[in-house]
């Protein structure tokens, strides 16, 4: 059995907070001898004088401010709880699984979450990336995908990812000259991202090597350490290509390539409840990112 309870280390938070016994009282709707009452029990049992009166300002003592310290988290996770419980009673939905195919922009993807965990911060976001060809996604509530599926209508453009043709600084296609052909590039591995194909200038009969990454961040750790030259995102070597680390190729033809993201919704959804309807809104408003 405990000896106090949460109830009265709220009411020692209140009076600290508020600076009296008075308003600790008005706040809480009780009187003030009621306040008094349960702040001396609390250091009745625990034998410890947390708090005394300087003029007519409630004061901790130097137990009082540890003590107080240790328990304000302890509060605020009873609180959160309390909110988590009305949000199940009341119907909010508490769980959303979105999932994004991995090019789709990192700065403003966390830019959207960090705003909807403000408005919305007794749902969860269950977050997935997948690659371009990946289709086992059906059951997401929200999806920011490369394939418009047949989703009953439900699915619209969003945005186009932009992917330029890059090699690190020193590689020997920069030395080459302008306007360079499939025969040159030819010569030196292309760093291609998993599932994107159709980012390859060469066809199947060119003699060129290709090395798979099945990450965007693998295929740009490869480009920048010279193994090859590849197209990649744009918005993710922004800080690469402004430092002159990464320099785009200059190709006679197709140096810009594209990608549309489309964003859907899961078939069953019939009504957006707040939350998915908040997340929507957020992909379709959040800026685009600058890049170099």
């Amino acid at each position: 059995m405990h000896k106090t309870t949460l109830e009265q280390w709220s009411l020692l938070d209140k009076v600290m907070k508020e600076g009296s016994f008075a308003k600790a009282a008005d706040l809480t709707n009780r009187s003030q001898s009621s306040v008094s009452y349960n702040l001396a029990m609390l250091q009745q049992r625990i034998g410890i004088t947390l708090l005394h009166i300087e003029g007519r300002k409630a004061v901790l003592t130097p137990a009082g401010e540890l003590l107080l310290a240790q328990v304000r988290p302890l509060l605020k996770a009873f609180h959160s709880l309390e909110a988590y419980a009305g949000a199940i009673r009341s119907g909010v939905r508490t769980k959303l699984d979105l999932v994004v195919d991995s090019i789709f922009p990192r700065r403003r993807l966390f830019a959207v979450l960090k705003t909807f965990q403000q408005r919305h911060p007794h749902t969860q976001i269950n977050l997935t990336e997948v690659l371009e060809t990946d289709t086992d996604y059906a059951e997401a509530d929200v999806m920011v995908v490369t394939q418009r599926q047949d989703m009953a209508g439900r699915g619209e453009w969003l945005m186009n990812v932009d992917f330029v043709a890059v090699a690190h600084r020193d590689h020997p296609l920069h030395q080459c000259g302008v306007d360079l052909d499939e025969e040159q590039l030819a010569r030196y591995p292309l760093i291609r991202i998993a599932d994107r194909e159709h980012f390859t200038v060469q066809n199947e009969s060119s003699s060129g090597d290709y090395w798979s990454f099945s990450t965007i961040d693998a295929a740009v750790e490869a480009v920048m350490h010279q193994v090859g030259y590849g197209w990649i995102p744009q918005e993710r070597i922004r800080h690469e290509l402004a430092k002159g680390i990464l320099k785009i190729l200059p190709l006679r033809h197709g140096v810009r390539r594209a990608t549309t993201l489309h964003l859907l919704i899961k078939k069953d959804i019939i009504m957006l409840d707040p939350p998915i309807a908040t997340l929507l809104d957020l992909l379709k408003t959040a800026p685009q990112t600058d890049v170099p």
